[in-house]
């Protein structure tokens, strides 16, 4: 189905920030297309967001980490020229150390967190920047500057995710397509589940709702913030985290190693 409204595309839009980002979407006019592993979560939802919004909702069934699965959702975002949103949030955890940790759970994270975002984004581009208009939204996660000694593989993905919108948002600024990254903090969803750690034994006051998480990030979005962190209560604090890094910049690479590594 191909719609003519402009419409929306939420990946893990089952539970937690995708279905949050679902309702947000449709409640701002936008239809939908709604993919994740669920059906049976994707079909009650999409039935709730046409009762409550009258706006159409397609729902696609797929596993982001198969690859002929995902080819389905890369065609829908090449071809389909209603899609001016795609939020990408599917994910996983996995908190573990990693001399204790499976590889192909490893393997599995890094295909979901990294690849499938990177192919999806990949497919999206080329549609929205020849029609002059569309957002991309990557979820990436406070892990990604937190690092944890359980968290290697995680917030590796996460800085990924963090990095590679950063790239784009480059690529891009000379075009009307905008690029954000969000890196919440802990929210309360099942994303914990099975993830090696208990959000039970956060303290309240650490863990965010998916709704209010989500309308943090549609508030920055509207603002124009590249990077969105929906519990930091002073930008400031994060522009100057990146003046310092680019600091850093004109020194990364020289002709000579610094004065510190010569006898």
């Amino acid at each position: 189905m191909t719609t003519q409204n402009p419409s929306a595309v939420v990946t893990g839009a089952s539970t937690g920030l995708g279905a949050a980002y679902a309702n947000r979407l449709a409640h701002r006019g936008y239809d939908l297309v709604l993919v994740a592993r669920n059906t049976a979560r994707l079909e009650a939802l999409a039935s709730d967001i046409r009762a409550k919004t009258g706006r159409a909702v397609d729902v696609v069934t797929a596993d982001l980490t198969d690859a002929e699965q995902i080819s389905v959702v890369e065609e829908r975002l090449r071809t389909d020229e209603s899609i001016e949103v795609l939020i990408n949030n599917a994910g996983g955890s996995l908190f573990t150390p990693l001399a204790t940790s499976d590889a192909a759970a490893s393997e599995a994270l890094i295909n979901l967190n990294v690849t499938s975002l990177t192919r999806l984004t990949t497919a999206v581009l080329p549609g929205l920047t020849a029609r002059g208009r569309g957002t991309v939204v990557n979820i990436s996660s406070a892990l990604a500057l937190n690092v944890l000694p359980v968290s290697a593989v995680y917030s590796g993905t996460k800085a990924y995710v963090l990095t590679f919108t950063q790239a784009l948002q480059q690529e891009l600024a000379e075009s009307p397509v905008r690029v954000q990254v969000v890196l919440p903090g802990a929210v309360r969803t099942e994303f914990w589940d099975g993830s090696g750690l208990d959000l039970a034994a956060f303290p309240d006051e650490w863990v965010m709702s998916a709704d209010d998480a989500v309308d943090a990030a549609l508030a920055g979005l509207d603002a124009g913030e590249p990077v969105t962190i929906p519990s930091l209560p002073e930008i400031g604090d994060w522009e100057s985290f990146e003046k310092a890094r680019q600091t850093l910049i004109p020194s990364l690479s020289l002709q000579v190693p610094a004065d510190r590594y010569r006898a």
